[in-house]
């Protein structure tokens, strides 16, 4: 067992060893330490600048993500050089490697550019509703390289930012939630308005999710069955089917306690009768 410790070759791969494992475990501590650091600096940002959630979070996974990839190539390097190998020539090949990389993949230089100007001027935030690439849904990660994108039904979708030609953000304002009720033409339009305000007038003091409104506009259109009266209303970011909804709820409860008819299509068929 002597011998075998004294041996220079074991020795040395017992220290190369334990050098490895301080330099896996030194890198998990500082990842934990420097995740903590990033979080709690975003945190106080927000309470003392009064930044928007959304905004904080997009800078703080950007950030994550910046520490993570610097600090696994301060561990690359640490492990080169546990291994006795010289790092200005491999860094210096890497450089070259990179360049060479570099003109093959101008669409990976192109994601990142566009990905910088997209956080700089404050595009898109983490939770927003948008349209990119003709795909709705809730933005999840803001990244150099990529945007996530969790559509309504649990799809998730990761475009390339070169792809971003242009972006409609849905959740910078005020939500417009617009219903249009369908009376018979028998019934008094004016009556109905009437009926339809104060129903939506008890529905605002009840939703707190009501920003504005919801006003009855007057006769939205005149189809084949019915007179459209159309009702709106204002709501917060990702409120606005839930609203409608109830706007529909109440405007039906509404009618009907008044005895104000809704038509529905109706066919007639008349059936001829001939002498035998």
């Amino acid at each position: 067992m002597d011998e075998l410790l004294t041996n220079p070759y074991v020795t040395t791969t017992l220290m190369i060893v334990g050098q490895l494992l301080l330099a896996i475990v030194g890198y998990f501590i500082f990842r934990a330490i420097g995740g903590s650091l990033i979080t709690r600096t975003f945190q106080r940002m927000q309470e003392r600048r009064k930044m928007n959630n959304n905004r904080a979070q997009t800078l703080e996974k950007l950030a994550m993500n910046v520490f993570s990839y610097t600090l696994l190539f301060i561990v690359i390097v640490i492990v080169i050089d546990i291994f006795g190998l010289p790092i200005g020539p491999i860094l210096a090949s890497a450089g070259v490697v990179g360049l060479a990389i570099g003109f093959g993949a101008q669409g990976l230089v192109s994601d990142v550019v566009t990905g910088f100007f997209i956080l700089l001027e404050k595009q898109i935030d983490v939770e927003d509703y948008v349209t990119i690439s003709e795909l709705d849904g809730i933005v999840e990660e803001v990244g150099l390289r990529t945007t996530r994108i969790r559509a309504w039904d649990g799809t998730l979708h990761f475009i390339p930012n070169r792809e971003i030609t242009s972006v409609s953000n849905h959740s910078r304002g005020n939500m417009e939630a617009m219903v249009d009720v369908g009376i018979s033409f028998n019934e008094n339009i004016s009556e109905t308005m009437k009926v339809l305000q104060d129903a939506m007038n008890r529905l605002a003091e009840k939703e707190d999710g009501i920003l504005e409104g919801p006003d009855v506009l007057g006769v939205g259109s005149i189809d084949e069955y019915d007179v459209k009266i159309r009702i709106l209303a204002y709501t917060g970011n990702l409120q606005q089917w839930g609203i409608q909804r109830k706007i529909l709820q109440a405007s039906k409860e509404a009618l009907d306690e008044a005895g104000i008819e809704i038509p529905v299509p109706q066919q007639v068929y008349f059936q001829e009768e001939r002498d035998r």
